[in-house]
């Protein structure tokens, strides 16, 4: 079924221009701007060049999903198959099925959603020009990386992404920018070389680099100590990129130096290549050297689950002097350690959460850093100690909306039912119960048993921060320390009736008065001993005529462009968690085939 009948050559043409027309862009940003086009200035013309761009490839995506065949996912569809270097027969393999269709939508949603955020409120750094350029060649290589079927145009693809996200973070990240680029770009392409090599093996060895045509075979072409050696080569520069404990170490500092833009990007759509790779050649292409390093997969997945989850526990204690946007980058290899334990499971249950848990992971982790990226912009900084402590009512108090968003994304972040982080790790740990056949089930159990432990560490974590951030600290503890300088009062009912009249307390005085009541300060205000409230009640500080410190100045709260950027990813998230089948029927029929060696 399709929503739209569209014709097999106009399906070639709009995955050909959603993978090459932000390349084109690219090169169109760095040239001078029309003269018709030049808008106020040319830094405008160029961000709207990047908008204008993002938002054709968007529609051609969109597009694209409306014309995809809906009864048969497990086909690739709008195939286009070229020769282009005969000699090691590399071919421009192009095509989509179920799997790689709601990424190729996910990554044009959030490269279009980033240009928009971007014209409004553009990165401060160099010219912008080299800025759109660097993100519409991200975007290029991202959506190549979900559309190619040849091994080595996926390596291409794969590292064509590493320049433009070093510069991001180079040229417009925040402190320590240049430390944490190089750590980005030491680690991926260390594993990347080791992953060609790996890549290059299996080409040889099968006599193809065609992805189709390798998957079909399910590994028969292969011995089993191929398809070992290719798995570890391979998997070790995948795991990189995911990221999988312990080569995780590069994603926090990354995120913590990288513009907003930067960190969704990373977040929604980079990490998602790493994992895809497992899923598209790994699986398919060496299924007995994946029942090889299953075990071991697991088992570092969930150990990234628990360290993930702990590091943000830390990180969300007072006075850890935690980044906000360290704790959600170390929160992004929690759960991708879910992604990677469905994958580990090697059947169609689990490989299915994880492809779920990926598409999630890119919607509510790209909201929280939009929103982490805004609070930074209201308050100067991202320290949670700062942020809890020092701004009295908090985000509830100064920007209503800004706040009631930062606790949406994060309820969903910990897999509250009926929001889309819920399902794909659920179903994650439901495939580790049984997993496939030659892997051992109490083995799994108990990684099953270890990820159960770590949905409720990142519940602990989430509901700490929005507790901090979004309530504060300094009105609970006005609230609860006790008064030693006056009498207690026989009851907690009976305290308004002893408090100081409004008229008590000159206004000079009033404006000075600390939060805590029963200070000496405030005892001098008043004509006569006013009786403490019992520890833990809530009369001194909302009595009328109380002393209170004054209130905190109002943040802006969320502007126009801002609600434009997110409603979609907030949309997005409950229609998954609502309505899983739009997803999980799209992947499934893929996943069954890919995993039965080529067979619907």
């Amino acid at each position: 079924m399709t929503v739209i009948d569209i014709s097999p050559s106009v399906m070639q043409f709009l995955l050909a221009f959603i993978v090459v027309g932000p390349l084109l862009g690219a090169v169109a940003a760095l040239l001078p701007a029309p003269p018709g086009l030049k808008g106020r200035n040319p830094d405008q013309a160029v961000l709207r060049h990047g908008v204008t761009v993002t938002g054709a490839v968007l529609i051609a995506a969109i597009v694209l999903a409306v014309g995809f065949d809906h009864d048969h996912p497990a086909t690739m569809q709008a195939t286009t198959d070229i020769s282009w270097i005969p000699a090691l027969d590399v071919r421009i393999h192009l095509g989509i099925d179920g799997i790689s269709l709601p990424l190729l939508v996910l990554t044009a949603l959030l490269t279009f959603l980033c240009a928009l955020y971007s014209y409004f409120k553009p990165p401060a750094g160099p010219s912008p020009k080299a800025f759109v350029a660097l993100v519409l060649v991200l975007e290029s290589g991202t959506l190549a990386t979900f559309a190619v079927l040849d091994l080595l145009l996926f390596f291409l693809a794969f590292e064509m992404v590493l320049i433009p996200m070093y510069f991001l973070i180079n040229r417009w990240g925040g402190d320590q920018r240049q430390a944490a680029a190089w750590k980005f770009i030491l680690y991926t392409l260390l594993g990347s070389v080791v992953m060609l090599l790996g890549l290059l093996l299996v080409g040889l060895k099968s006599g193809t680099f065609d992805m189709v045509a390798l998957a079909t075979d399910n590994g028969r072409g292969l011995t089993t100590s191929v398809q070992v050696i290719a798995v570890l080569a391979i998997g070790l520069g995948l795991a990189v990129k995911t990221p999988m404990w312990p080569l995780h170490s590069w994603l926090p500092d990354a995120h913590t130096a990288a513009p907003t833009v930067g960190s969704v990007l990373l977040a929604g759509v980079l990490l998602k290549m790493g994992t895809y790779g497992f899923v598209r050649i790994l699986l398919p292409a060496a299924p007995d050297g994946m029942r090889t390093f299953a075990p071991y997969l697991a088992a570092f997945a969930v150990v990234g689950i628990v360290y993930g989850s702990l590091a943000c526990l830390a990180l969300a204690r007072t006075g850890a002097k935690g980044d906000l946007k360290r704790l959600i980058a170390y929160s992004s290899v929690g759960h991708m350690g879910f992604v990677l334990l469905g994958i580990a499971t090697m059947t169609p249950t689990g490989v299915n959460g994880a492809l779920f848990a990926n598409i999630a992971h890119g919607l509510i982790t790209s909201l929280l850093f939009f929103l982490v990226g805004a609070v930074k912009d209201r308050y100067g900084t991202a320290d949670l100690d700062t942020l809890a402590g020092a701004t009295g009512a908090a985000l509830y108090g100064r920007a209503p909306r800004l706040g009631a968003l930062l606790a949406f994304a994060a309820v969903a972040s910990l897999g509250l039912p009926g929001l889309a982080g819920f399902w794909g790790e659920m179903l994650t740990l439901f495939g580790a119960y049984s997993p496939a056949e030659g892997l051992s089930r109490p083995a799994f159990r108990t990684f099953m048993a270890i990820g159960a432990f770590g949905t409720l560490l990142t519940a602990a974590y989430m509901l700490i921060v929005v507790r901090r951030v979004c309530m504060g600290e300094h009105t609970l503890s006005a609230r609860t320390t006790p008064d030693t300088s006056a009498p207690s009062a026989p009851s907690a009912l009976s305290a308004p009736s002893i408090l100081p009249a409004p008229s008590a307390a000159p206004a000079s005085d009033a404006s000075q008065a600390p939060a805590t009541p029963g200070t000496p300060q405030t005892q001098a205000a008043t004509p006569a001993p006013a009786a403490s409230p019992t520890p833990g009640t809530l009369q001194a500080p909302t009595t009328p005529g109380a002393p209170q410190a004054p209130p905190a100045p109002q943040l802006a709260d969320v502007q126009p462009y801002e609600a434009a950027a997110w409603t979609p990813l907030v949309a997005l998230t409950v229609l998954a968690g609502l309505w899983p089948a739009v997803l999980l029927g799209l992947t499934d029929p893929a996943v069954q085939k890919l995993l039965s060696g080529g067979k619907s």
